[in-house]
């Protein structure tokens, strides 16, 4: 007999309904409730005849096709608050009759073409508070006609498919709130005429461009459906663009200026109509003339200033307008490029600024200095154009005319920044005025320009890049067969080359002579240290010494001249350690009679260093004062 909870389980299991979940059948309707489950991916065994599925508040990672495969009659989806990063193409191709997807609170970084389609009958899509950076242009188009509700708030959106939106023509409710969006497209709304509320607060919209959906809601008698309209938090420019804006006094009142400093701060539907102004463009600097050798790059600048930031056009010689094109790129900054000049790129061109308020223009004279032409010399038919070479010339070289060259483009001696060309002399029927090199590095795309005479077939490449690979092709500047033609061009090879790598001798040895000359100053320093200390010690030694040792004065007896006769020399008496003194004998105690003073005892000490000569030094103690006799110095007779 099979315990009760197992009979449950089966029971579950045979209604569809997953273990987790509950289920519950209302009016015909099936609802699975997975919420709060703690669930890793979608219950496979969903039954698929369910009509609402929630799976908000669970750790769901990725969407697949298999998930919600055979559920054509499932109407409400819920997996918000999960932790979705990826949803598969077709995820939701049988999800026919899907009203309502909640995606918010996810981790979905893009959108791919593929990602939501198959829900043909989605009304409201939500897909707030996710990481969105990117939506694909055809993400939506699978339910452009029944769209009613769109929410793209909290995301890190620059852009949206506007075509896309534009085209939801039931669309009541657009949330584009804390976004990056930074710019509106001309008309972006103008075709959605039932839309009720366009939420962008809190972008980085500095001005919106005119819009006939924002004037709607001014008059609600006459607008069935009036529009409300957020986008306080941007960083608005409140100048002539906005003034459209301004003269519509919609009843908004939480809309600020960011500038200019005259009205930051101030509310927008508050500053008058007469302070909503602008400046006309003011060209600030301009390239007033340009000489550049033809074949070369030339670089024509033009800056403006203005409020509104000036729109910058360029005007040719020819007074056409001057677009991109392969030899030609005009920049936003005011900047003209043309990549290879020619003969017919001289003259005068126009620099234009317009904005809002007005517009300005500035000459610019471009001169292109022709290559040397051959005059009456003729030249033989089928010969190359200008001498403006593209930049496939070394594909050229490469292809069917590298059987027409005759000289073989070399480059030896190549070194950290320096190389050598060489070549042949090439076919003889051809005159030939001069050579042109044309080379550019890995590490810098420019093309770089030598000219060299006819009669070198050498030349020495210098300034290269270190560790860098080099194309190289040499073209040979042919005569025209008039003087009013061009300088004709023909290509005689291309080579490639790498430099050496930059050599790290120099700092090696750069900081082998910093670490040697750290060496001996560190060395110098010590040593000149310990002769001071030592010369220290011994200026300090012999001044201890010479105050601990006192001199000792011996007194020296001899005959004397006049006295009685004497039987013979007096034998010295045996000597004895003198007694210690009981203090010392200096001249500030004022004693003559026990102790020599200073001056007589330096004389003393002279005295005997002289008679030890002959050897007849004879010492005697100092006595006291109360000892027998006094005391004699006498001098020996030799």
């Amino acid at each position: 007999m099979a315990s009760p909870l197992l009979l449950l389980l089966l029971a579950g299991g045979a209604l569809g309904c997953p273990l987790p979940c509950t289920c519950q059948n209302l009016s015909e309707s099936l609802s699975t409730l997975c919420a709060h489950r703690g669930l890793l991916f979608v219950p496979p065994n969903v039954d698929r005849r369910t009509v609402e599925l929630r799976l908000a508040d669970n750790f769901i990672q990725a969407l697949g096709p298999p998930d919600f495969r055979n559920m054509t009659g499932l109407v409400d989806l819920t997996l918000s608050r999960n932790a979705i990063n990826r949803i598969g193409a077709r995820s939701f191709g049988d999800l026919e009759s899907l009203r309502s997807l909640h995606l918010d609170g996810n981790r979905l970084a893009e959108l791919g073409a593929g990602s939501l389609r198959g829900p043909i009958n989605l009304q409201h899509l939500i897909l707030s508070s996710n990481q969105l950076g990117s939506i694909a242009p055809g993400a939506f188009d699978d339910f452009l006609e029944s769209l009613e509700d769109l929410d793209l708030s909290y995301n890190n959106l620059r852009q949206v498919p506007w075509a896309g939106i534009g085209s939801m023509l039931v669309l009541h409710t657009l949330n584009l709130d804390h976004n990056l969006i930074d710019a509106l497209p001309p008309g972006a709304f103008a075709q959605l005429g039932q839309l009720s509320r366009l939420d962008l607060t809190s972008n980085r919209l500095a001005t919106l461009a005119p819009d006939p959906i924002f004037s709607r809601g001014l008059d609600t008698a006459a607008s069935p459906s009036p529009l409300v309209l957020s986008f306080g938090g941007n960083p608005l420019h409140c100048n002539c663009e906005l003034l459209w804006l301004r003269r519509l006094a919609r009843p908004d009142d939480l809309e600020t200026c960011a500038s200019p400093p005259g009205l930051a701060g101030r509310y927008f539907w508050a500053v008058p109509e007469g302070e909503f102004s602008c400046e006309p463009p003011l060209i600030a600097r301009h390239t007033q003339r340009l000489w550049v050798l033809e074949g070369q790059r030339a670089l024509l600048r033009c800056r403006a200033l203005g409020d509104p930031m000036p729109t910058m056009h360029w005007v040719g010689p020819d007074d056409r307008l001057v677009g991109n094109s392969s030899r030609a790129q005009a920049f936003p900054n005011g900047t003209l490029e043309i990549g290879v000049t020619g003969a017919g790129d001289a003259g005068e061109y126009t620099c234009i600024a317009t904005n809002a308020a007005g517009e300005a223009t500035a000459q610019v004279e471009l001169r292109v200095l022709a290559l040397p032409h051959g005059g009456n010399s003729s030249a033989a038919g089928g010969r190359p154009g200008p001498s403006d070479i593209a930049a496939s010339a070394r594909t050229a070289a490469e292809g069917e005319g590298a059987q027409e060259m005759g000289p073989v483009v070399e480059v030896s001696e190549v070194t950290a920044t320096s190389g050598l060309v060489s070549w042949g002399p090439g076919r003889p029927s051809e005159p030939v005025w001069m050579f042109q090199i044309q080379y550019n590095s890995s590490e810098d795309e420019t093309l770089i320009y030598r000219i060299v005479p006819a009669s070198s077939r050498h030349f020495l490449l210098k300034h290269l890049v270190p560790g860098a690979d080099y194309d190289l092709c040499l073209l040979a500047l042919s005569p025209a067969a008039l003087p009013s033609d061009l300088t004709a061009t023909r290509l005689l090879g291309c080579a490639h080359f790498s430099t050496l790598p930059a050599m790290p001798l120099c700092h090696a040895l750069q900081a082998h002579v910093l670490g040697g000359t750290l060496t001996v100053a560190v060395g110098g320093v010590l040593v000149a240290a310990l002769l001071v200390f030592t010369v220290a010690l011994l200026v300090r030694g012999r001044g201890a010494g010479a105050a601990r040792l006192p001199l000792k004065l011996s007194h020296v007896h001899s005959q004397t001249n006049g006295g009685g006769p004497s039987p013979g020399p007096k034998p010295h008496p045996p000597r004895s350690p003198p007694p210690r003194p009981q203090r010392s004998c200096s001249l500030d105690l004022g004693e003559t009679g026990g102790c020599y003073g200073y001056a007589r005892r330096l004389g003393g000490a002279w005295t005997r260093r002289s008679h030890s000569v002959h050897g007849g030094l004879l010492g005697a103690g100092c006595r006291g004062a109360g000892g027998g006799s006094g005391e004699r110095l006498e001098e020996s007779v030799v």
